[in-house]
């Protein structure tokens, strides 16, 4: 958690809101939806899991917002469906 001044949370807040309402944000957010209520209708146990677009399964968080401990600076701009 990072340790921060009123002012820098609330300006923290207001551009992580105008990130996460972008058009491709949303529509990303959308995709995963369906994918999780997809998934949960089949059965699967995703509990504590996210889906990840570059290997097209649902895998720890850790592992996949870690880029599965390679880190996330190369892979920046690549495109992912």
């Amino acid at each position: 958690m990072q340790k921060l001044t009123a002012t820098a949370k609330r300006m923290k807040a207001i551009r992580d809101k105008k990130a996460a309402m972008t058009a491709d944000r949303r529509k990303k957010k959308a995709d995963s939806q369906r994918k999780r209520r997809k998934a949960k209708k089949e059965g699967k146990n995703i509990e504590g899991k996210d889906y990840d677009h570059k290997d097209r399964k649902f895998k720890t968080i850790k592992a996949n917002r870690g880029n599965d401990g390679k880190g996330t600076k190369r892979e920046a701009s690549a495109k992912y469906q």
